[in-house]
């Protein structure tokens, strides 16, 4: 049966023969074969190009929508909807990527469409003295203590698996990642393939099924783990405790969906469920966690290992962060996942309710780093909807040394958005396995856009650093974004957020914050467990 996507042009080239045949017999079908003439050649040119999927997908039909794109934004504005009301990411942010992908106009004319006076508006401060930044190529060093230290952009991509994305997708990513110097995340599904093709870095994903290095019985395994961390691609190692889409829930992959590509990367058997459990075995208190990112380490010859999370209970960072102060096993980075993070199918609940948002979280890690005097030796990565030059210099203020984004790679492949990843039939061709439809996603041309929206980005990032009077993101400082607390009243992140001088935690000194006085001196290195305080909150709850 022909794909219903091919129907329209099908039907158009009918009526196009039907009408040259009947044109002897009546001249009033000439009509008819020009018009339908006229769509079979642009059905043809949609089919044949390459920079644009949807047309490769949805010959004829797909220009409706560039039709309805091209009406302007007064019609969105009046008939539809606004620049900056769709979620997870509006018309507004989707357009920004879209444009810097493609090297088009990304200006805006007659001023901010956004209410400068509404609460939670922020904005970065400028100086009067401006600098001169030379370059776009924000680096930061992680691992400077390793054998195999790592110089990352401060724009990377972040995790997503083959199986997720399609085998085009993640050729475009890696390609992109590497004309651009900068790094793809595995993400879970551990390296395919297509993650090798063309050579881009890698930082290898390490979740709780170990898929690239298991054992039969889906427990970390040494041997295979060695036999991929030993690939000069692998720059870093990661472990996911949790993600910010669905912290704390696992995953299963039906066994009709482990093709022979994803059973090899992997290492499970084809056609057998593809399990990810809730919780790692390889470790289960603070202390075994440090041990295992440790021994992570010296297998992988000193590649720099750390770790990703979504923060949940405070009292378990607490404990991971006590367990560092005392045994002196440090991670060379953490990763913070933010609760408003995507992921290809999440309950409901979890995508909408579980999870702390990036900020908090960020600041919680970065706080408690800096209190135990730890900050300087550990570097700290934050995703969650990262799309803007600003994002990523608010993220950074807030005491991130890069940033991390997935979806917003994702547009810069040519996703529109249309929210099915869940189902196998994305028209793009991105979160897809369906080889006719990924097959429109040509990864030399969608490569070239990965590239150019992240150059585009930092190239804007650095109008702002200088702007701000800066050298370079890393100079930022919660005194550089200011937020509007009401219609009257403004503050700098820093008069938002607990200031905590270094050391504090080692001198007994708490914070004036309720989740430190409440969690942090009852928090224990050596368990998760929830603290006596927790507990007494629990039992004394109404009933």
């Amino acid at each position: 049966m022909m794909p219903s996507r091919y129907l329209t042009f099908a039907v158009c080239v009918l009526v196009m023969v039907v009408s040259l045949i009947a044109i002897p017999a009546h001249a009033g079908w000439a009509w008819p074969a020009a018009i339908f003439g006229l769509l079979t050649i642009v059905g043809v040119v949609d089919l044949l190009q390459k920079p644009q999927t949807l047309r490769r997908n949805y010959p004829v039909i797909a220009h409706l929508r560039y039709f309805l794109e091209s009406l302007g934004p007064e019609i969105r504005q009046y008939f539809i909807e606004a620049d900056y009301d769709e979620r997870p990411f509006s018309r507004q942010q989707r357009s920004v990527v879209y444009q810097r992908a493609k090297n088009a106009l990304d200006k805006r004319p007659f001023g901010t469409q956004l209410d400068v006076y509404a609460d939670k508006y922020e904005w970065i401060n400028h100086s009067i003295m401006p600098t001169t930044v030379p370059s776009h190529d924000f680096r930061v060093e992680i691992g400077t203590g390793t054998a195999q230290p790592y110089s990352a952009s401060v724009f990377n991509i972040s995790a997503m698996s083959f199986g997720a994305l399609s085998a085009n997708a993640i050729r475009a990513l890696n390609e992109g990642a590497r004309q651009g110097n900068f790094y793809q995340d595995t993400g879970e599904g551990s390296i395919s393939q297509y993650h090798r093709e063309n050579g881009g870095d890698l930082v290898w994903e390490i979740g709780s099924g170990y898929f690239g290095c298991r054992d039969s019985e889906g427990r970390f395994d040494e041997a295979s783990f060695v036999a991929n961390a030993s690939s000069p691609q692998v720059r870093m190692i990661e472990v996911k405790l949790s993600q910010g889409a669905k912290p704390g829930h696992g995953g299963v992959l039906p066994g009709v969906k482990v093709s022979p590509e994803i059973a090899a990367a992997r290492g499970v058997p084809v056609g057998v469920d593809c399990v990810s459990p809730a919780r790692h075995s390889a470790f289960s208190t603070p202390i075994e966690l440090l041990q295992f990112v440790d021994r992570l380490r010296k297998l992988s010859g000193g590649k720099p290992t750390g770790f990703k999370l979504a923060i949940g209970h405070p009292w378990e960072w607490f404990a991971i962060a006590k367990a560092m102060q005392e045994s002196k096993i440090l991670p060379d980075f953490i990763v913070v996942d933010g609760g408003e993070g995507g992921t290809g199918a999440a309950p409901l609940e979890f995508t909408d309710h579980v999870g702390v948002p990036l900020r908090e979280a960020l600041l919680l890690v970065h706080n408690t780093l800096v209190g135990l005097s730890l900050r300087p030796h550990i570097r700290i990565g934050a995703a969650g909807k990262i799309i803007t030059a600003f994002d990523i210099a608010r993220t950074m203020a807030m005491g991130a040394d890069w940033c991390n984004a997935a979806r917003g790679y994702m547009f810069a492949l040519g996703c529109i958005q249309s929210m099915s990843c869940h189902t196998d039939r994305c028209p793009t061709g991105i979160a897809t396995q369906n080889q006719a439809r990924q097959r429109a996603l040509v990864p030399e041309d969608k490569a070239t856009r990965v590239l150019r929206f992240h150059e585009n980005t930092l190239m804007a990032l650095r109008e702002l650093i200088a702007a701000a009077g800066l050298d370079h993101p890393g100079q930022l400082g919660p005194e550089h974004i200011i937020r509007r607390i009401s219609s009257t009243k403004v503050a700098s992140l820093s008069m938002l957020m607990p200031f905590i001088e270094p050391g504090t935690l080692l001198d007994g000194k708490l914070p004036d914050h309720p989740v430190f006085e409440a969690f942090w001196p009852e928090a224990r290195s050596d368990s998760f467990a929830a603290p006596a305080r927790a507990m007494a909150m629990r039992s004394t709850k109404l009933r």
